[in-house]
């Protein structure tokens, strides 16, 4: 995820995080939202009332050749804060980030800090204040269960770098054993991408798109089907064997206490071209796979390629960790908050993890991570944009969740 933009690199270790990450960190002072122009007020007062018309799903936009603004996607609402204000020079002189060749896919990077605890999903859920099962949140501070692309573009602050990307993630919560939710000490999160140029764009399906404006989904382990996949659990720290493992049971045993456990997924690459949410809120995305030739190619049903994004969050292992690689439902340890469900049997610890997202970019800056760092086949890393420019990091980051843990909710 961090350090480069291949499928390989996915498997992102918190020191290579600190060490890509932490030398070109900016931190400025807490970033303030100023009043708009009354005529962008204006133009988000009708956008917003054109959101308002708009059912939650599916929301058509079909597009032929590739994804523009305007196409596909909700319209565009004014960013309601002075943009330039969270960009600086990237890593402080302006660099250009470099070529990831000999890779084929642009990348572009940065990290979050954890957010609100709330048994809310406004993807699953909207509307429905704590129906859910547990979650982490990350990104727009103000998400909750009555969250729409509107609500998430116009109000709130991010924990993933600054609000130029008020878009919301949220993840199971990972609970103790003992009472305590367990909050990670970071995310990570990697979109990759072919440039739009590529001729692989054509053999992989139709076209290489932008995300569309007010996309949404969920990946990795479905409640309802029981199936899972796209995600592992990994260790790192001075005492740990790294791997990819397929719960918190078998990675525990190689992660002592004072290391990290690490739980990566990766997100959907191929789209309907149409829908920006479907019933179950996974199948207008898909997943591509191998053909009988070694080409990798969308579904015929989503052939447009999407910029996708690999997960990782990583938390600090601490006594509460069952080490021992068994599975005693007697023997308190760490789990998912979706792995004991009412009416469900209980599941492994970790089988369960997936993720949420309902995007909420500003335009102008996603454009230009786009245009750049994917189009031109850059290697970005901390929110540095591929052209000289660089989304400013909040001014309370840190390496460390304050606080790391948190009570559970009353249901």
């Amino acid at each position: 995820m961090i350090l480069a933009a291949s499928t390989a690199y996915a498997a992102t270790s918190t020191t290579s995080v600190v060490e890509t990450i932490s030398k070109g960190v900016t931190v400025v002072a807490g970033s303030t939202v100023t009043s708009t122009a009354d005529a962008a007020a204006a133009a988000n007062a009708a956008a917003a009332a054109a959101l308002a018309a708009l059912p939650i799903e599916p929301v058509p936009g079909a597009i032929s050749t590739g994804l523009k603004q305007g196409q596909g996607q909700l319209p565009r609402l004014t960013t309601n804060f002075n943009t330039n204000a969270l960009l600086i020079p990237s890593w402080g002189t302006g660099q250009v980030a470099n070529s990831g060749a000999p890779d084929v896919v642009g990348a572009f990077r940065f990290i979050c800090m954890p957010g609100q605890v709330l048994r809310d999903d406004p993807i699953v859920y909207p509307g429905q204040p704590g129906k859910s099962h547990l979650h982490q949140f990350f990104g727009n501070t103000g998400a909750n269960a009555y969250s729409t692309y509107g609500s998430l573009r116009l109000k709130g602050d991010s924990t993933c770098t600054n609000m130029l990307n008020r878009s919301a993630y949220w993840i199971p919560a990972m609970l103790d054993g003992k009472g305590k939710v367990v909050r990670p000490d970071y995310v990570t999160i990697y979109y990759k991408r072919l440039p739009e140029s590529s001729p692989n764009c054509q053999k992989q399906g139709k076209a290489c798109v932008m995300l569309p404006r007010g996309m949404r989904y969920i990946f990795g382990y479905n409640m309802k089907t029981g199936e899972g996949g796209h995600f592992y659990f990994n260790c790192d720290g001075p005492t740990a064997t790294p791997g990819h493992y397929p719960d918190i049971v078998a990675a525990a045993k190689n992660c002592p206490t004072g290391n990290s456990l690490g739980v990566i997924i990766t997100g959907p690459d191929c789209w309907d071209g149409r829908n920006l949410n479907s019933a179950d809120h996974r199948s207008h995305v898909g997943y591509g796979s191998y053909n009988w030739d070694g080409q990798y190619v969308c579904p015929k049903t989503h052939p447009y390629i999407l910029p996708t994004f690999t997960l990782g969050a990583w938390y600090k292992v601490d006594d509460n960790l069952d080490k021992s690689g068994e599975w005693d439902r007697s023997r308190s340890t760490w789990s998912l908050s979706s792995d004991t469900m009412p009416g469900m049997p209980m599941m492994r610890p970790g089988s369960t993890f997936h993720a949420d997202w309902l995007g909420a970019w500003d335009d102008d800056v996603m454009k230009m991570w786009t245009d750049n760092c994917i189009n031109k086949l850059l290697n970005c890393s901390g929110g540095d944009l591929g052209n000289g420019k660089q989304m400013k990091m909040r001014s309370d980051f840190s390496w460390d969740a304050k606080p790391r843990l948190v009570d559970i909710p009353a249901a």
